[in-house]
């Protein structure tokens, strides 16, 4: 029998000479007008993935995404004496979505991390994500500061509390448990990050890969983390978020409309229907009660002379029991018509979904991906 045996060593000693791969992690961090911090920040986030080096192979990647300060040339130096450091740059800005993206297509890990440049997420989140994901081989991993366990420090109340609520009606909206959809420090598998075909061009892209992995029945799991907006104080008061915040509201709207159609439609179409009930109930029996007296005092009016009569005594004594009613009913019937259609929509485009991912899948595998 042919033995597979290297000569010369006991099968034991194959065993060790063969080392186990380290895992290798991408780094991927956006920035736009960051240059009173890139530098410093790029550095710091370096010098912590440096400590995990006895697990991780580590890049990397910044993207610089149409700066107008100089962040693009501040982080090229930083990069240049660093082969694991990699500066992309938009010539304009394309807004968050289109920055990871573009960065997510360069990846060479077998994880993705993705961090904010302030570090209003610590480094020290990167190796709770990374062992979070994988120990339980979860194909997303979320840092949450609204969890239990979670904790948020010195961000103004107008944001937080925006913050908080933006993501609880998306908790509501999406299936599962989940605590924080719009927050973008996460890990993800990166394989399975690349079959997801993303499409949004700004913030809104976390919550489409939620909404996509969830499609596809991926696991997803948060560890609690710690929201933290000292650092952007200490960077300086000229240094202003860009996220527009009536923008953002809109599109968390419309995220959990994405998850849930019903919310928009269904929803207040029976809180309209709801509302229509009381008058058109007091129309119906006022009308009923003319239309009795009047049919006793002239029987000989033929039933459709009668009811016209009722109808007109009731709608004197009360118009506006006619029109509540009448317009409430209407709109609740084409509310609830909208989100019918609307679910029936989305269920159609999970099964295109579900077979462009399969396709995908294949194509990668055929060629080797």
């Amino acid at each position: 029998m042919k033995s597979d045996a290297i000569p010369g060593r006991t099968p034991e000693s194959q065993e060790t000479a063969r080392p186990e791969r380290k895992p290798l992690v991408s780094v991927v961090v956006p920035g736009y007008n960051e240059a009173a911090i890139v530098e410093r920040n790029l550095r710091q986030i370096c010098e912590y993935m440096e400590t995990l080096e006895n697990r991780f192979r580590w890049e990397l990647i910044f993207v610089n995404d149409g700066s107008t300060d100089g962040t693009g040339d501040l982080a090229e130096s930083f990069a240049a004496s660093r082969s694991n450091v990699l500066v992309l740059h938009h010539f304009t800005n394309f807004r968050l979505g289109q920055a990871l993206r573009y960065a997510f297509s360069n990846c060479r890990g077998d994880y993705v991390v993705t961090l904010d440049v302030d570090l209003s997420y610590s480094p020290e989140h990167v190796e709770r994500l990374l062992e979070k994901i994988v120990a339980t081989r979860a194909k997303i991993v979320i840092a949450s500061p609204y969890m239990s366990g979670g904790k948020v420090s010195n961000v103004p109340g107008f944001r937080k509390v925006l913050s908080r609520w933006a993501n609880r009606y998306l908790s509501f909206s999406a299936p599962g448990d989940l605590s924080t959809l719009t927050g973008m420090v996460r890990a993800y598998d990166a394989r399975f990050l690349k079959s997801l075909n993303l499409k949004a061009m700004d913030s809104e892209i976390n919550e489409e890969i939620i909404f996509k992995a969830q499609m596809l029945g991926a696991r997803i799991l948060e560890i609690p983390a710690h929201l933290d907006w000292s650092l952007q104080k200490k960077a300086g008061a000229g240094r202003q978020s860009s996220m527009k915040i009536l923008k953002k509201i809109g599109a968390t709207i419309f995220s959990g409309f994405i998850f849930r159609p019903f919310l928009v439609f269904i929803i207040p179409g029976m809180a309209l229907l709801l509302i229509s009930i009381y008058p058109i109930a007091w129309t119906l029996i006022h009308t009923s009660r003319f239309y009795s007296s009047i049919s006793a005092a002239q029987p000989h009016l033929s039933f459709g002379y009668a009811l016209s009569e009722a109808v007109a005594e009731a709608f004197k004594l009360s118009p506006h029991s006619f029109l509540v009613g009448g317009f409430s009913l209407i709109f609740a019937l084409q509310l609830i018509s909208l989100g019918i259609l609307a679910m029936q929509s989305k269920r159609y485009f999970e099964e295109i979904f579900h077979l462009g991912a399969a396709i995908y899948r294949h194509g990668r595998e055929k060629n080797g991906d």
